[in-house]
């Protein structure tokens, strides 16, 4: 996986000289630590998977390119820290980002109940054009489930989100969470075209509440 240690005007560079795509599209993945985020990644860039976990430092990226809507696309996919202790260095890569995957782990009520949480500093810290796919992760663990996918659905709809319950492990919906992703942002981009800017701008925001960080041990969902 590519260092983002020095993410600024070198990769705008590198990209900007490659004239093989259509368009790029940022994207991040963020939630709990230990969700799976850094094995979802790594099964949709390379079709791996470890069930080694280790805990990804700050932020690191890898680049996919896909085809939609007859149009090449490159996606940049940042795969973010889920410790408190690296918030304010991630938060400072949601600006800019054109999608979200906030994930949860469906064996963990807590993970669950940060969810939240996250999509608040993606309201706070993104721009209002940015897409959000909720994903409920770990769905080869169905029998240590502890969130209901009623209640996930439920909080996505509230919230304005698409939904997926994935299994990275499994190889289980982790490329139809990230073609739908694209694909919600390449309408959204359409409507935004045709002058339908105002309904761009409102579907993140819809049920974003703006509600403060919930307390260690309380559950916000």
């Amino acid at each position: 996986m590519a260092s983002a240690r020095d993410p600024g005007p070198g990769l705008e560079k590198r990209d900007a000289s490659d004239q093989n795509f259509d368009y790029m599209f940022k994207l991040l993945i963020i939630g709990n630590s230990s969700v799976g985020k850094t094995s979802f990644l790594f099964r949709y860039a390379d079709n791996s998977f470890t069930s080694a976990f280790v805990s990804t430092v700050g932020i690191d990226f890898k680049v996919k390119t896909i085809y939609r809507n007859d149009k090449r696309v490159k996606l940049q996919i940042w795969d973010t820290a889920g410790q408190e202790r690296y918030r304010t260095i991630t938060t400072a890569y949601y600006r800019g980002a054109m999608g979200f995957l906030l994930m949860y782990d469906i064996t963990s009520q807590e993970s669950f109940c940060a969810v939240q949480d996250w999509a608040t500093q993606i309201k706070t810290y993104s721009w209002d054009n940015a897409q959000v796919v909720l994903v409920g992760n770990k769905l080869d663990l169905e029998e240590d489930r502890q969130v209901p996918t009623e209640d996930a659905q439920r909080l996505a709809t509230e919230l304005g989100f698409q939904f997926f319950e994935a299994s990275a492990k499994d190889n289980i919906n982790v490329k139809q969470v990230f073609e739908n992703l694209v694909d919600v942002i390449f309408e959204k981009m359409n409507e935004s075209v045709n002058g339908d800017a105002g309904s761009l701008a409102s579907h993140k925001g819809d049920g974003l509440k703006d509600t403060p960080r919930s307390t260690q041990g309380s559950c916000a969902c």
